[in-house]
């Protein structure tokens, strides 16, 4: 790198032109230039690897995890999948429960329900038979007194037809 005197001298004014004098000879601009900028330009170009590496290993270790959290999220998923089946299979079982709790009630209504009918038919079958019998008996009454002023000499009555007689 070139001191700070030398970059000074670049404004020192040059004499008029004349004879040939030390101060007065022109200076090679490009190569003072190069030799300037070389010592920066090189620190630039180790920053610049440096800056390459650091966006490589920056990347890799992106990478590495961007992995590590794709296996956590399937990880994740894979339990998140195993506790949905372990819910539907306790919901389905507490709906059958209470299926066969409803289904259970429900029997057992229909056998309250039917014991209450066969009491009812209990209590009023001898009154329905009772009734019956009596209409019975009444019609045959009827019958017998009906036929009696109601058959005409040579036709049988219905007390042949009831002995078998077609």
């Amino acid at each position: 790198m070139t001191g700070f005197r030398d970059f000074l001298t670049r404004f020192r004014p040059a004499a008029s032109p004349g004879r040939a004098a030390p101060t007065g000879v022109p200076a090679d601009r490009s190569a003072e230039l190069r030799a300037e900028l070389a010592p920066p330009l090189s620190l630039f170009e180790r920053t610049e690897a440096e800056a390459r590496s650091v966006r490589e290993q920056a990347a890799e270790t992106a990478a590495t995890r961007r992995r590590e959290a794709e296996r956590q999220a399937e990880a994740v998923v894979a339990e998140a999948r195993e506790e949905a089946r372990r819910v539907r299979a306790r919901a389905a079982e507490q709906v059958l429960r209470t299926a066969e709790s409803r289904a259970a009630a429900l029997l057992a209504e229909a056998d309250r329900e039917a014991a209450a009918v066969q009491d009812r038919a209990r209590d009023r079958m001898p009154g329905l038979v009772d009734r019956a019998v009596a209409l019975v008996l009444e019609d045959l009454a009827t019958e017998q007194t009906a036929p009696a002023s109601a058959e005409s000499p040579g036709t049988p009555g219905r007390e042949g037809h009831e002995e078998g007689t077609p």
